[in-house]
């Protein structure tokens, strides 16, 4: 079993997939976002009976590095805990597990941001990461992104080489060539959405003789392609959930038959002039006409009926038969790029769908607000994806083992 520390832990999804695996103990957890923590909470106790999971899951800052290792009290925002190392107690740290908010990193947070995302401290929250790291001094890093990191330069230095020069500097080494090998597409691995995301392995150099490149590239070429499958579509993941239709007349801000009684799969409110939109765009692809198809069409579309120009086309339907887009944490503002493919539903996806394209499981429980349900979904790692990590890295553990 390999004991693993989880940091900027969010909702579970990477914690999710790895403990489905059955390879990896989790033995603690960071996230300082109370919603994500209290989701993350309720799954290892409901799912694996992880009966001290408030205890393990801890809320804090993570950049409050030396509380978060020997322990806090009485602290306005996150209470009091005995601290990671007492929690962790005798047993060995064999990896350190997730990846920083990536909002900084991303590329539409840039094109968001006036100054895009340069002065954004998130940035940097990779630093106390390594401190961690540095710290426990675990065999391997697993550490995963957005593809918007490897262009990311908010300081003149990319963010990549910062990376690659701090993990260096404790003595760790990672891929040479990131695009190359450590950019994967999520698809591959029969994720239903077209999401790609960077992991990087890090591996802790102790014998001077070894090659740890090709240690990595065994990892990249050899173990990641051996858990490739069969691409998955929006169908496959959404198509027998029950149909949520519209009301006639919209009682205050319930606008659908939001009755079902699964957990998240209700349609959140959208006025009768979206409603329309809406069926125009998915009758327009069920129908073959595509006359709403391109980037201009969908634009032209938009200011005709808001009066408002934008730079990028608000619109998207998903398509049955194929993947769905990237679903992101700014699903939380607007469903307008996440039409459901069903004309007569007239709705943008529930946050039931949205975790089923992200590969949740039906049980993994989302009761927070809509809106924090909708963040920490997109923010997510996709559990299935995550499993497959998690089978493969005792591979990769032998591997090291034989090569050292």
């Amino acid at each position: 079993m390999i004991n693993n520390i989880e940091l900027f832990a969010g909702a579970g999804g990477l914690a999710d997939g790895l403990e489905q695996s059955g390879n990896i103990h989790l033995l603690a957890s960071v996230e300082w976002l109370k919603p994500q923590v209290r989701t993350l909470r309720n799954r290892l106790e409901s799912k694996y009976n992880i009966t001290d999971a408030s205890e393990r899951v801890l809320n804090f800052d993570i950049q409050r590095t030396e509380e978060l290792i020997h322990g806090w009290s009485n602290d306005s925002d996150f209470g009091s805990s005995k601290g990671l190392n007492k929690i962790i107690n005798e047993h060995s740290v064999d990896m350190i597990s997730g990846g920083p908010p990536c909002q900084a990193y991303s590329l539409a947070g840039r094109i968001r941001d006036k100054n895009r995302m340069k002065d954004d401290y998130r940035n940097f929250l990779f630093e106390s990461y390594i401190r961690l790291v540095d710290y426990y001094k675990p065999k391997i890093v697993l550490f995963e992104n957005v593809e918007g990191m490897l262009s990311a330069i908010p300081t003149g230095e990319k963010i990549t080489e910062l990376i690659r020069k701090g993990f260096d500097d404790i003595g760790y080494e990672i891929i040479n060539d990131l695009r190359k090998y450590a950019l994967l597409d999520l698809t591959k691995f029969g994720v239903p959405q077209k999401r790609k995301r960077v992991i990087i392995v890090g591996v802790r150099r102790d014998s001077p003789s070894t090659n740890y490149q090709n240690i990595l590239n065994y990892f990249y070429k050899v173990l990641i392609p051996s858990k490739f499958s069969e691409q998955k579509t929006v169908r496959d993941a959404i198509f027998d959930l029950p149909p949520i239709y519209p009301l006639k007349q919209a009682i205050g801000r319930q606008a659908y038959d939001n009755s079902s009684n699964i957990n998240g799969h209700t349609s959140r409110f959208h006025s009768k002039r979206d409603q329309k939109i809406f069926n125009l765009l998915a009758s327009d692809i069920e129908n073959g006409t595509n006359k709403y198809t391109s980037a201009d069409s969908l634009k032209k579309l938009y200011y005709e009926v808001t009066g408002k120009n934008s730079n990028v086309h608000k619109y998207h339907v998903l398509r049955w038969d194929e993947p769905s887009n990237t679903i992101p944490a700014h699903l939380k503002k607007d469903g307008l790029r996440h039409i459901h493919p069903d004309p007569k539903q007239m709705r943008s996806i529930t946050v039931r769908e949205a975790a089923r394209l992200q590969t949740f499981d039906d049980d993994f429980e989302f009761n927070e607000s809509q809106l924090a349900n909708f963040e920490m979904i997109g923010n997510a790692v996709p559990p299935l994806f995550a499993k497959k990590l998690g089978e493969l890295l005792p591979d990769l553990f032998k591997y090291i083992k034989e090569n050292e």
